[in-house]
């Protein structure tokens, strides 16, 4: 595709002031336009030929707008176009304290005050998840040059020896990246938002007179898009980028008072600003051949935002006040330059042009020829390459069932195709018996944990194990056998059996808990491999034995508990019984909501998989109308195509019937790939819940555990109101099941603030996690230096040192 010739868009954005200079700053009635004017010194006498007066034509001068306001003016429209394939940069620029922060990221304490870049990626998700067609791919990455150093803001979310990596900026044809900078795929907007806030929180900033919170360094924030249209066999991709870049501000080091490495940074950055200001200059010269990116890190990596391939929108942050009225005027002739600046913007995307099909479709019938030619000369002349037709597919099927059953000894096979009917035919059987031998084990035999204590001690009740868990042999010698492997666990077994079975032997385990854990949890909860199995026959004498069973063991745990020190054991319960026991205690509320979610999930689970069934039994539909389609064309290009009297084609009912039914498809495709969207939706949602409920009830039960069987007597006293543990020497998830921690806060605020703004959501969680991990972190480190210094801890009546309290 051709590009078209653009110009730079510039914007001016006013700090709001309550010392705004109304008789030196005035704005046009169009809001484009923005006059300067400075009174005459009188002390430099009466020849005075200095200027006083400027004025600036803009794309638009933003003056106590909201943010929002400020984005869908600067932002919506760039990031629209690159959700169809252009680039676009979005640069922020002006002196020290003027708002570029403010405009680019915002204030991340309100969702109503977040910047561009959080606006930008809501927009992004939002327009990806409405579309039916494409396949749409989004990643992240976020950089920053400090005092000409690349570095990588989200070096500590990766795993990959990124971090190790040496920066530097590379050319390619395609245009520049950073070599070394890790880029991070995402596909929600709240896991966008936590890459956004982490980097953040790794950037340098510094205080000076003009700016408590000065950023130091240049950021570029990049949200990399790819588009896969998949209706039509991934023919076309569409790829593109969006820059988003918080430029540090210009300083005078004569009111910033700057010393030290605040005044070494304001070196860099000036510096680095300068030479941005000579690429402009160069820029807006036609006459000039030669620009001079590589001067700095800066431009170099601004080469395409500068006069390429890329929509680039200019962002001039000025302030109000009459003191900041030279950098105000050296910020607007800055952007009065990048307005004459012209880019060439082209949508990025590749796709099988139209003339390699015909032409590899005009190979396919020479080799064709050829082929039957060298047949005809081997005597082979019934030999066709053509796809087997219904006739010929049952044949091969008819030969197949005769071979396995012994009828006929070979089977007749003259080309590729029929081999691969023949194999798949195998491959029907084998699955066939398969689920026919599953089957019949399923009516014979039950699968019964030997952990779930209640089911043993009523099949020992039953007669059918014994005191030690052995199955016990039937009066007729019938031996039940006892199984500690999968039921394929012998040679020759089938992969898909193994699996199965695997998921049964824990089938018991996952009704309570959902999903495999690990580390600590995978010790504590998993129950033993070693199953029981046994005939189906004998449930209903089990059933009963068990119900009875859970019956006497309610009635134990419903007695009131004697008050004596007995009441503890010696040696606390194994960690399944004990958890059967807290979910029927002080877990019950926790345990009933959790299976009620889970409920609600697998719900929506099955609809999905019904949806997603149908929409691919559409789109095969789909394939062989187009297939059948492309044949009529085929069929009528040979006839001779019949045109009426306006020169336009005319086709037969057959094949209008055809395009009719593929229109009707392609509606009902759309609209079954968005209740598909609408269920993933709630999925996702709905795992969110039983994941936390889960958590919450494996958190619930390991505080629950400690106290009740692990933390000795002593420890117990410590830690009761006047003990000895002092505060702050609790580890911290402890302390955060005591308190409200960030999670219930955020409920809380859900409650009171989301179902105003629902979009909300992602802002805030990402918001929340980034804090906690951030929280936390600071909290270790804290108690990692209280633990090298000795004595801090002293157990109740005793004189040996405690460095640490392990409460689980």
């Amino acid at each position: 595709m051709d590009a078209v010739e653009k110009r730079v868009h510039t914007f001016v954005r006013v700090k709001p002031t309550a010392d705004f200079a109304q008789d030196m700053i005035k704005f046009g009635p169009d809001n484009k336009s923005i006059d300067i004017y400075i009174k005459k010194d009188a002390k430099k006498g009466v020849v005075n030929n200095r200027q006083t007066d400027w004025s600036f034509r803009l794309d638009g001068v933003l003056h106590n707008t909201s943010q929002e306001l400020a984005y869908e003016t600067v932002a919506k429209k760039l990031v629209s176009d690159a959700l169809i394939g252009y680039n676009g940069t979005i640069m922020c620029y002006g002196q020290t304290g003027a708002g570029k922060t403010y405009t680019m990221t915002g204030a991340t304490a309100e969702y109503k005050h977040r910047g561009i870049i959080p606006r930008a990626i809501q927009q992004v998700f939002k327009a990806t998840a409405d579309s039916v067609d494409p396949s749409v791919t989004v990643r992240i990455s976020y950089l920053e040059i400090y005092n000409e150093t690349l570095s990588d803001l989200l070096s500590t979310v990766t795993s990959n020896g990124t971090a190790d990596t040496q920066m530097a900026v590379v050319d390619c044809p395609q245009g520049v990246y950073v070599k070394g900078l890790s880029i991070h795929s995402v596909s929600h907007e709240e896991d966008a938002l936590n890459l956004l806030f982490e980097g953040e929180t790794n950037r340098v900033i510094a205080e000076h007179t003009l700016n408590k919170n000065s950023s130091r360094s240049h950021c570029i924030f990049t949200i990399y898009i790819e588009s896969r249209f998949r209706v039509f066999s991934d023919v076309k991709c569409v790829h593109s980028k969006i820059n988003l870049i918080d430029l540090a501000g210009s300083e005078r080091l004569s009111k910033t008072g700057s010393e030290g490495q605040v005044l070494k940074e304001a070196t860099y950055i000036n510096k680095s600003l300068s030479f941005l200001e000579q690429i402009i200059i160069a820029l807006a010269d036609p006459k000039r051949d030669h620009i001079p990116f590589r001067r700095s890190k800066l431009t170099h990596v601004l080469k395409d935002s500068l006069g390429g391939n890329c929509n680039t929108v200019l962002v001039a942050n000025i302030c109000g006040e009459a003191v900041h009225v030279e950098e105000t005027l050296s910020s607007l002739r800055f952007a009065t330059r990048m307005k004459w600046i012209t880019t060439e913007p082209v949508i990025n995307e590749t796709y099988d042009r139209e003339g390699t099909v015909k032409a590899l479709e005009k190979e396919i019938v020479l080799l064709k020829q050829e082929l039957a030619m060298h047949d005809s000369l081997v005597n082979r002349s019934l030999v066709t390459y053509d796809p087997l037709t219904d006739t010929q597919m049952a044949e091969i099927k008819s030969q197949v069932h005769k071979y396995l059953k012994g009828a006929i000894d070979e089977i007749d096979i003259v080309n590729i195709r029929q081999v691969q009917e023949v194999f798949k035919q195998f491959k029907l059987i084998v699955s066939q018996q398969e689920h026919e031998v599953e089957a019949r084990l399923r009516s014979k035999y039950a699968l019964i944990d030997k952990n779930d204590f209640a089911a043993v001690a009523a099949l020992q009740k039953a007669g059918v194990v014994d005191v030690d868990r052995h199955l016990v042999q039937e009066e007729d010698g019938r031996d039940f056998g006892t199984r500690t492997t999968p039921f394929s666990s012998g040679r020759g077994g089938k992969k898909k059996s193994r699996k199965s079975n695997e998921q049964l032997k824990a089938s018991a385990w996952k009704e309570e808990i959902g999903s495999p854990l690990s580390g600590k949890d995978l010790d504590g909860f998993l129950p033993s491999k070693s199953q029981v199995i046994i005939s189906t026959k004998d449930l209903d004498v089990k059933e009963g034995a068990r119900n009875q069973d859970t019956a006497n063991i309610d009635a134990e745990l419903s007695k009131p508990a004697p008050v004596e020190d007995s009441q503890r054991p010696s040696s606390p319960p194994s960690k399944p019984a004990a958890f059967e026991q807290f979910k029927e205690e002080c877990g019950s509320e926790i345990s009933r909501i959790f299976k009620e979610n889970k409920s609600i999930l697998l719900a929506r689970k099955k609809r999905s998989s019904t949806v997603a069934q149908r929409i691919n039994f559409i789109k095969r539909e789909m394939e062989g109308i187009k297939q059948a389609l492309e044949a009529q064309k085929q069929e009528r290009w040979q006839q001779g195509e019949y045109v009426d009297e306006k020169g336009q084609i005319i086709i037969d009912e057959k094949e209008f019937l055809l395009i009719m039914k593929l229109k009707d498809l392609k509606e009902e495709y759309r609209s079954g790939y968005a209740e598909l969207q609408d269920l993933k939706a709630e999925i996702q949602y709905c795992q969110h819940l039983v994941d936390q409920c889960r958590n919450k009830l494996i958190s619930e039960f390991e505080i629950w555990y400690s106290e009740s069987f692990l933390i000795p007597k002593d420890v117990q006293e410590a830690l009761k109101p006047g003990g000895n543990i002092r505060p702050g020497m609790i580890p911290i998830n402890r302390v955060m099941c005591l308190e409200e921690d960030e999670q219930e806060r955020f409920e809380r605020m859900q409650e009171t603030m989301l179902p105003a703004c629902p979009a909300s959501v992602s802002f805030y969680k990402a918001k929340m996690k980034t804090d906690q991990k951030h929280t936390y972190t600071r909290t270790m480190s804290s108690l990692e230096q209280m633990r090298k210094k000795p004595g801090l801890i002293t157990a109740a009546g005793k004189n040996k040192p405690l460095s640490f309290l392990h409460v689980m």
